[in-house]
């Protein structure tokens, strides 16, 4: 069976197609498709509250190509999730009306909880009995969440991502609020372990040359994040090879990482590379499993 989560975030739209199957009584997803491309309509969004009439037409027109490359992998069912540029976006209604006129597809805009939920399908896959703070930094938000024994046991969601806070769109009050929440929260559950997830802690990731599950440290994500704000925009694209949105989002996005990690005493990060676009996946299977035909059946 093939399934398709297609996950339109505030910097980039992002599709995965994957194969599952059941080996040895372990359900498996095996990545046969993956496609990212940089919308950003949180640039719009978070400087004037709409999204564009341009960036509209190239929205529409790339989830048709989506939409011809679901079909042309049999895909049997699919999901599109929606986030915080969608959330904030004045003219998001009219927007998700036309995309389901001229393509029959239905977007989902998630709030924050929701966001939280989906990726905690997968986050709670990846724990031991460690108390984690998991940290997931999108374009317009960041999801903080406590984990004891592998449960959820506090979350929270701030309307706050890489974006808003590379424009400025942010107050002292969001901050404190912030640093306040994840305070008492680490304190109150004995926290000793961040997990985070987003595409920049990823990229971090890799260029500090961690592999196999190993986490990383505090330091080691300054180090990274030191190397890249010593660079131009220029050097960031061509000497270290960031794509052009990755290149002036991945510092503000650290920033917040980091100042989580900060507030909450904690060292080192488990970095598992799953995101919203898995735990979407997963639901998927879950309610294909239950038998449920729903609105996300594909119907060319």
């Amino acid at each position: 069976m093939k399934l398709a989560a297609i996950d339109i975030g505030s910097n980039a739209v992002r599709c995965q197609i994957s194969n599952v199957f059941r080996y040895e009584q372990h359900t498996l997803f095996k990545r046969v498709e993956y496609i990212r491309y940089p919308m950003r309509l949180g640039e719009d969004v978070f400087a004037s509250g709409v999204i564009s009439k341009k960036k509209t037409e190239k929205f529409i027109k790339l989830l048709h190509a989506l939409k011809l490359l679901i079909d042309v992998h049999e895909v049997q069912d699919y999901m599109i999730c929606a986030t915080s540029a969608m959330r904030s976006a004045t003219n998001a209604t009219e927007i998700i009306q036309e995309v389901h006129k001229k393509l029959g597809m239905d977007i989902q805009v998630i709030d924050g909880t929701t966001e939280a939920d989906l990726i905690n399908m997968v986050i709670r896959q990846q724990l031991d009995d460690k108390n984690y703070l998991h940290i997931d930094v999108g374009g317009g938000s960041t999801e903080f969440n406590i984990y004891v024994n592998r449960m959820k046991v506090a979350s929270r969601s701030f309307e706050q991502g890489s974006i808003r806070h590379m424009q400025g769109d942010e107050s002292q009050e969001m901050w404190s609020a912030m640093q306040d929440w994840v305070t008492d929260k680490a304190k109150l559950h004995h926290v000793t372990r961040a997990i985070g997830t987003g595409g920049n802690i990823n990229k971090i990731y890799d260029m500090a040359r961690k592999t196999g599950g190993k986490p990383i440290f505090k330091k080691q994500i300054e180090e990274v994040v030191d190397h890249i704000s010593s660079l131009t925009m220029e050097e960031r694209v061509k000497v270290l090879l960031l794509n052009a949105d990755r290149a002036d989002v991945i510092v503000p996005a650290a920033e917040i990482y980091l100042s989580a990690m900060k507030w909450a005493h904690i060292e080192s990060m488990l970095v598992p590379q799953v995101g919203l676009k898995d735990g979407m996946l997963q639901a998927l299977l879950e309610r294909h499993q239950e038998g449920i035909h729903h609105h996300f059946k594909i119907d060319f």
